[in-house]
């Protein structure tokens, strides 16, 4: 294969994936806007399906990939948020975190297996790191920027779960449990709607590129 051969296989390639990661990164804007508060949980802490695009993006593109489809998800975002950008950073870190945690072991296991482990290792990793992220940089951020009291965030949290009654509690019983749900549902539709939406991506490209 002659290097101008390689080199247009490569540009392919590379527009192939700047297209999935903008079709991805608008499917996870829309589903950001389709929040539902959970039973017991803080009532700021709003589930949605947007890391659904963005973990099948990590899959599918590549781990760095799966970071951008985050990034643009949120920048997308910014202009509606109503905590002054704190909820979008925060989105951004733990599902990068997540997302690019999966996407790498995935990466280097590319089975049925290998998924599965790759999801419910970034999933643990998840609930981990956003306990001390939470405890020393959110909960702070809006204490700070957007003037919530501590004393408030915890009154509020435990209107709903009489187990939050303290800043420690928050993050035992609110953003750990969250962060845990939050991560399994993904993995579990991402497991079932993966492998489709990656035969749909290559078969579209090579029909395109006969």
């Amino acid at each position: 294969m002659s290097d101008l051969t390689k080199d247009s296989k490569n540009n392919r390639i590379t527009a192939r994936k700047i297209a999935c990661t903008a079709i991805f990164a608008a499917m996870a804007v829309v589903f950001m806007y389709l929040e539902v508060a959970l039973p017991f949980m803080p009532p700021f802490l709003k589930f949605d399906f947007s890391e659904l695009p963005v973990l099948v993006g990590s899959f599918a593109l590549g781990p760095v990939y799966g970071i951008v489809i985050e990034l643009l998800k949120n920048l997308i975002h910014l202009p509606a948020t109503g905590t002054a950008g704190i909820g979008e950073v925060s989105n951004f870190i733990t599902g990068s975190i997540f997302v690019f945690t999966a996407g790498f072991i995935y990466e280097k296991h590319r089975t049925r297996k290998g998924a599965i482990a790759a999801m419910l290792i970034a999933t643990a990793v998840l609930g981990i790191i956003a306990v001390p992220f939470n405890y020393y940089v959110t909960i702070p951020l809006y204490g700070s920027v957007l003037g919530f009291p501590l004393e408030a965030i915890i009154g509020m949290c435990a209107a709903v779960n009489s187990h939050i009654t303290s800043k420690m509690s928050l993050m035992l019983w609110g953003f750990l449990p969250f962060n845990l749900f939050k991560g399994l549902v993904v993995s579990f539709f991402t497991f079932w709607v993966y492998k489709p939406i990656s035969k749909l991506i290559n078969t579209t490209y090579n029909k395109t590129h006969e």
